[in-house]
């Protein structure tokens, strides 16, 4: 019997209702699914009196979802959409992403659409887009106190005001890079559309092998994004008396402390989006954000 999963956001009762009767019509097709909500991506915050506090990447499936399983359905919006491939990605299973949320700039179809495709998606009939992912860890003298996989960005700054903090940031092995700013961020390509856009990042087409390095508001006029070859590993030293905290996906994190290291590189496991008609990611930006809209004022 083939196997398929539901990931969906718990805190809202039409998506729980979706959620049941999706279930009920994939089984009444001969399909053997497993439920599992959002909340389980969710990887939670270390403390400064717990600083070892994490779920290794590779334990946060819930029960039946494993690499057998043929592909898992996400209702919710883009914040569900990273829990569920943080819990899916390290078995390679393909998302197909319903918006039930907002802007869902992540999802493939919205919710009034799943009954028209459902029988396309039940007969594989879908193309996959793999993205790539960061593993992020935190060490503290070689001590792994915390790790996560990030689709979209990994962030650093002071809490609960922002402050100017000071960075030291190594490329690779290229020489150590100091950055005074509010923040500091590092994205991927799909990242790129989402927090590291707000912080004047460039706009990168998903298939490109890079990583981001953004200053937010830096003091400096020479400080600029940064973009560079995901090969390379990257390394941040937190130059500041205090400590920082950190965030992944938007959703969680922990507390970086003067001596510790955060360290980034390209995940192994990649991000498996289901697509039913060939990705456009042109048409995505200009029906989310309003890019390469015609002018008014052009010239016939």
């Amino acid at each position: 019997m083939a196997k398929a999963g539901i990931i969906y956001n718990e805190t809202k009762s039409q998506t729980c209702r979706l959620a049941k009767e999706l279930k009920d019509e994939m089984e009444r097709h001969g399909w053997e699914v497993y439920l599992a909500t959002g909340m389980g991506g969710i990887l939670g915050y270390s403390r400064p009196d717990s600083p070892v506090c994490h779920t290794p990447v590779d334990r946060l499936a819930a029960p039946g979802f494993d690499a057998e399983m043929t592909f898992a359905v996400v209702l919710g919006g883009d914040g569900t959409v990273l829990s569920a491939f943080r819990q899916v990605a390290p078995f390679g299973i393909p998302l197909l992403t319903v918006n039930t949320g907002h802007l869902g700039f992540l999802t493939e179809v919205y919710s009034k659409e799943l009954p028209e495709v459902l029988s396309d998606l039940l007969a594989g009939y879908y193309e996959i887009e793999e993205r790539s992912m960061m593993a992020v860890r935190v060490f503290r003298t070689e001590t792994l106190l915390w790790e996560a996989l990030s689709l979209n960005e990994m962030v650093l700054n002071k809490e609960p005001l922002a402050g100017m903090c000071h960075f030291e940031v190594e490329v690779g092995k290229h020489a150590l890079v100091d950055i005074a700013a509010d923040g500091l961020i590092v994205a991927t390509p799909t990242g790129s559309t989402a927090y590291a856009l707000s912080a004047g990042g460039p706009v990168v087409t998903p298939g490109v092998s890079i990583f981001q390095l953004i200053p937010i508001c830096p003091h400096s006029l020479a400080s600029r994004a940064l973009v560079f070859a995901d090969s390379e590993p990257v390394t941040v030293f937190t130059a500041n008396p205090n400590r920082v905290v950190m965030t992944v996906d938007g959703n969680a994190g922990c507390y970086v402390l003067p001596e510790d290291q955060i360290r980034i590189q390209r995940s192994p496991y990649a991000a498996r989006f289901i697509r039913l008609q060939a990705p456009e990611f042109f048409h995505i930006l200009r029906e989310k954000l309003g890019w390469g809209l015609p002018h008014v004022a052009k010239p016939t």
